[in-house]
């Protein structure tokens, strides 16, 4: 889709053929990049020269973009870019910096950068659930449920000399907790494919395995004479189509 020196990285779908992700210019500025599949043309959502816009991704009413921002005073924080092409609105003043991030009924759950590192659920504010800490930087609702998932980096395996970090889970409605057994050793990525499925990648492969398993099983590998090491990707059922991000070579 892309093949550019500059970053083109953290792609997310935002309905049934359209598609959001975060590219640099040749300034290293990042804005958020839309791309349609039926057109197949590319639009900038923001077009900002003071600051950067990571991890777009659609909010749970449909009505914005939401990004974290990196703002002329090095903030970072959320901030929601109106479909419409409005302008953009500050979500939360006060929570910050946050790194990475998920939604659930309209409300984040973010990885904010500390030491350690914490994931909080704002359910109001100045009421924050702090989920847990030290956590890795893939932030996931689980589809069709209400429970946030993460990687623990507290709590690992070492693999041929890699860490593979355990997969925790926090139901927002109930309180309750779970473990779905162990990432993929040496990556800190994952989507979930629907409720039973999860995605991860090592090198150029592929790796899927159902929440319940312990084995990773390998679904394919991308042969590319240009790009190497899988980072993000993107699932949309409607288009049965799977996104990468890959290094240039």
């Amino acid at each position: 889709m892309t093949d550019r020196p500059e970053y083109d990285n953290q792609p997310s779908f935002i309905n049934e053929y359209q598609m959001v992700f975060s590219a640099a210019d040749e300034n290293d500025n990042f804005d958020i990049i839309v791309y349609n599949f039926n057109s197949k043309k590319f639009t900038n959502m923001s077009r900002t020269s003071d600051r950067n816009e990571n991890s777009p991704t659609i909010t749970d009413c449909g009505m914005y973009i939401s990004a974290v921002v990196s703002e002329p005073d090095k903030k970072q924080r959320i901030w929601l870019y109106p479909i419409n092409f409005e302008p953009a609105e500050l979500l939360y003043d006060d929570i910050e910096p946050v790194g990475y991030y998920d939604w659930y009924d309209n409300k984040a759950a973010m990885f904010v950068l500390g030491d350690p590192n914490t994931l909080v659920y704002a359910r109001g504010r100045n009421d924050l659930i702090e989920i847990d800490s030290n956590v890795a930087r893939s932030i996931k609702k689980r589809p069709k449920t209400s429970e946030i998932t993460y990687l623990s980096t507290a709590d690992f395996r070492n693999v041929a000399d890699q860490q593979a970090y355990l997969l925790k889970s926090y139901d927002i409605e109930t309180g309750e907790r779970a473990e779905y057994g162990f990432g993929l050793e040496g990556s800190q990525d994952f989507i979930w494919l629907d409720k039973k499925y999860l995605l991860m990648a090592k090198g150029n492969n592929i790796y899927k395995r159902k929440y319940t398993d312990n084995n990773w099983e390998l679904m394919g590998t991308i042969q590319s004479d240009t790009h190497q090491n899988i980072s993000r990707m993107a699932y949309s059922e409607d288009l049965d189509l799977l996104v990468v991000a890959m290094e240039r070579k």
